[in-house]
């Protein structure tokens, strides 16, 4: 049984999604963000960060209790104690290609993203340069993706990927920066495939949202 310890963003996804795409039974616990529940003393012990998601593992390697945060992490981790070569190749080349594309959404788009949304969506003042900026590489970033995808049917290759997870709840939040999937077709058939999978149904469910 996995401990899950998230919250209803595009990272916390990541990891549900995972779950439930390699089939292990887990618990969801949410982390009230808004709260700042995340900043409390038990959770900081699990992740020091005080970022969801993190998970805790009862039958980590070797037998040992393994704690694992970092979405990145997180997805690797999973792929690896499941076996999953096809989300998470051994081959060289292969391995890499997802490595990089992991990479791209930890570094590049989600970030981004998540800047784009802040100043498009949440800003409490007015930041014209930033809406401008972070807009306008969110939209570049996406160029990228339509690029690569109009190559491979996913972002590393002919496989569906751990990549692939980490990218889709990003995307999924597309209307927050203002992007309309029509200027990016590439992207929009890659989108509609991925959400047509049964584990990404299920996982972008997770958690439900808090009331109120």
């Amino acid at each position: 049984m996995i401990d899950l310890y998230t919250a209803n963003t595009p990272n916390g996804k990541k990891a549900s999604i995972m779950l439930e795409e390699v089939g292990l039974d887990y618990i969801a616990h949410p982390v009230n963000l808004q709260a700042g529940e995340q900043f409390n003393d038990d959770y900081v012990l699990i992740n020091p960060n005080s970022k969801i998601p993190a998970i805790i593992d009862g039958d980590g390697p070797g037998g040992k209790q393994a704690r694992v945060f970092e979405s990145g992490a997180i997805l690797i981790y999973l792929a690896e104690k499941c076996g999953r070569t096809d989300l998470w190749p051994t081959d060289g080349l292969a391995r890499y290609a997802v490595l990089e594309w992991l990479m791209w959404q930890m570094s590049a788009i989600g970030p981004m993203c998540g800047q784009a949304l802040h100043f498009l969506k949440f800003a409490k003042e007015d930041v014209p340069a930033a809406k401008e900026r972070f807009g306008n590489e969110v939209k570049r970033l996406f160029g990228v993706m339509d690029r690569q995808l109009g190559k491979t049917a996913y972002l590393a290759g002919d496989v569906f990927t751990i990549a692939d997870i980490a990218t889709y709840p990003w995307i999924d939040r597309r209307m927050g920066y203002q992007v309309n999937l029509d200027d990016y077709p590439n992207v929009r058939r890659w989108y509609e495939t991925v959400s047509a999978r049964e584990s990404v149904e299920a996982g972008m469910q997770v958690p439900q949202p808090f009331p109120g």
